[in-house]
């Protein structure tokens, strides 16, 4: 045991390495880690920023317990009055050294509830411990005690942060699991000085004290998904305070601890060590199965191969078209995403529609007064019937377009995702596969606009059925509000115009909703339906050419060193699953 004026505790292995790992480490590693604590021992510490690693945590965190598991040491604690001091342990040799640390507390900062920015130095030799230099800090305060100084949780934080803001420190943040994480004052001074958490590791103190239902909330921290650390969270149980006043060895609180966590049954590591394996594999199979087993060598088996692969692709292409595929998460159906896009060409014309009667008048007056010529006032001038109603179904013309460009790259981007699917493995497949995929898409555009455009030079052909017009006007005229009581009667040229009116609005609603129905299945018929058949028809020619079998299944360089490791992978996965089954916890 080695006493300072500073509290530091450095752990030391003594013994003769007895392997290759061990020889290197003595004679590389060992004498960085001698010069480090050397420097240290002449206070360098104070002008150079030297490697360790710093324990922070709250009072009664269970800070104490971490560093005796850690130096195999019994170190002072106390229930309620702490005696605050920098500690900076080095470990080489277990001992009771409580009673002199206190001694040296004492001397240094008073038998009260002082202070003090010395540090005790403590060196243990041990083979049985790892090398390390630990720098244990004064608990966490915020409220200071009889004969306190009022400001001792500001003095103690600036303490803390002296030493856990060097970046050669790593930070052991020890809190307790029986608290909320998002409160813990000793990860929030952590995050201030490493904000990416890359040289902060996690300790969870007390599981055994979590409240009945609250593990998995535990589990859910270690596993880094609460608060993310790079470096992850441990949890770990060490000497309580009854076991501490029961006389409970470091050795037997090891033994206990080993006994909670494999027989805990949220804690025990086996289970999740089981599901980490089923994920793997899991995962492993699936990237396997998308590979495939490898090419064939005979060529009458890879003619075989290739119609297998043909066939899985056309299945792909006619459950898309049927609208039968399989989605996972928020991912929508390609009839569904269609569907959604034409909602909102829906909604544009009827949004049309409905503000039409709001400018119909004015065009009318404007038509009147330009094209009528010897007819007399109040007779309906069909011509500029004719004119505003053809004028008004012109503008959905371009608008129909470009909901037939939106929706063709959504089903050429749909189509490409299913050829990258099966015949990523093979890139000669996929390249011919999405060539032919483009030129039949710019063909099937093509003609689906050349459509559309002959959809709307009909209906410059102004006509409806009788019956179906006449109901239409009817139900218009019904819903004109009757006008106001006034005293003079509205003149002829006004009559005309509100019939007029009403007539155009009948007409345009059959009209648009004619539309409405024949752009939609037009796109459908051209870009989803034809273009997959055709797609088909081309996919499978492909077969007749049998000079290009090999070109067209030649693999990428690295699959098969791919599928190997996958092979492997699946082997050890699956003996580490035969092993943990045996296991008897």
């Amino acid at each position: 045991m080695v006493l300072l004026l500073l509290l530091v505790v450095v752990v030391l292995v003594v013994g003769q390495p007895d392997n290759v790992l061990g020889q290197q480490y003595e004679y590389q590693i060992r004498p960085c880690i001698d010069l480090i604590d050397s420097l240290r021992s002449l206070g360098v510490e104070k002008d150079l920023a030297l490697p360790a690693i710093a324990v922070i945590g709250d009072q009664s965190s269970g800070k104490s317990s971490v560093l005796e598991a850690l130096s195999g040491v019994n170190l002072p604690r106390g229930s309620g009055k702490i005696k605050y001091r920098d500690q900076e342990v080095v470990l080489k040799s277990p001992g009771q050294v409580e009673k002199e640390v206190r001694k040296a507390q004492d001397f240094m900062a008073g038998a009260g509830n002082g202070v003090s920015d010395e540090l005790i130095t403590l060196a243990v030799e041990s083979p049985n411990v790892p090398d390390l230099t630990l720098l244990d800090l004064p608990g966490i305060t915020r409220v200071a005690l009889a004969n306190q100084p009022q400001d001792i949780g500001q003095q103690i934080k600036r303490m803390i942060k002296t030493y856990i803001q060097r970046q050669e420190t790593i930070n052991l943040a020890v809190v307790p699991s029986n608290v909320d994480i998002a409160t813990t004052e000793a990860l929030e001074m952590a995050r201030e000085v490493d904000p990416n958490g890359e040289r902060t590791l996690g300790i969870l103190t007390k599981p055994d004290l979590v409240d009945k239902g609250s593990e998995a909330d535990i589990v859910s921290v270690v596993r880094n998904l609460v608060y993310t650390l790079k470096k992850g969270f441990m949890v770990v149980k060490c000497r309580g305070q009854s076991e501490i006043q029961n006389n409970i060895s470091l050795e037997n609180a090891l033994l206990n601890e080993k006994d909670f966590f494999e027989n805990h049954e949220h804690f025990r590591t086996i289970p999740t060590l089981e599901k980490q394996i089923i994920t793997k594999l899991n995962e492993a199979e699936t990237k396997l199965k998308i590979i495939g087993a490898g090419v064939p060598a005979k060529e009458s088996d890879k003619l075989c191969f290739l119609i297998e692969k043909i066939r899985h692709f056309v299945d792909g292409i006619n459950e898309v078209m049927h609208g039968d595929e399989e989605v996972s998460g928020r991912n929508l159906k390609l009839f569904t995403n269609i569907r959604k896009r034409f909602n909102v060409w829906e909604m544009k014309m009827k949004e049309s529609v409905d503000n039409f009667p709001k400018q119909l008048k004015d065009d009318i007056s404007v038509y009147e007064n330009q094209h009528r010529g010897r007819e007399l006032p109040g007779f309906v001038n069909y011509k500029t019937f004719e004119n505003i109603a053809k004028s008004q179904i012109k503008k959905f013309e371009e608008p129909a377009i470009a909901k037939l460009h939106e929706i063709t790259e959504l089903v050429r981007s749909t189509f490409n995702k299913i050829a990258m699917n099966h015949f990523f493995p093979y890139p000669n497949l996929y390249r011919c596969t999405k060539g032919n995929l483009e030129v039949i898409c710019s063909k099937q555009q093509k003609e689906a606009e050349n459509f559309i455009r002959t959809q709307f030079q009909m209906e410059e052909i102004i006509y409806c059925q009788d019956t179906i017009y006449g109901a239409s006007l009817k139900v218009v005229r019904e819903d004109v509000e009757p006008p106001p009581l006034k005293i003079f009667k509205p003149s002829p040229a006004q009559i005309s115009v509100d019939e007029m009116s009403q007539h155009i609005q009948a007409y345009f609603k059959n009209a648009s909703a004619r539309l409405l129905n024949q752009i939609p299945m037009i796109i459908l018929h051209y870009m989803l339906h034809q273009f997959a058949d055709k797609l088909q028809t081309d996919i499978m020619l492909l077969l007749q050419d049998k000079e290009r079998l090999s070109t067209l299944l030649m693999e990428k360089n690295d699959l098969v060193s791919e599928r190997q490791n996958l092979k492997d992978r699946i082997k050890r996965l699956r003996g580490a699953q035969q092993r943990l089954a045996k296991f008897p916890g």
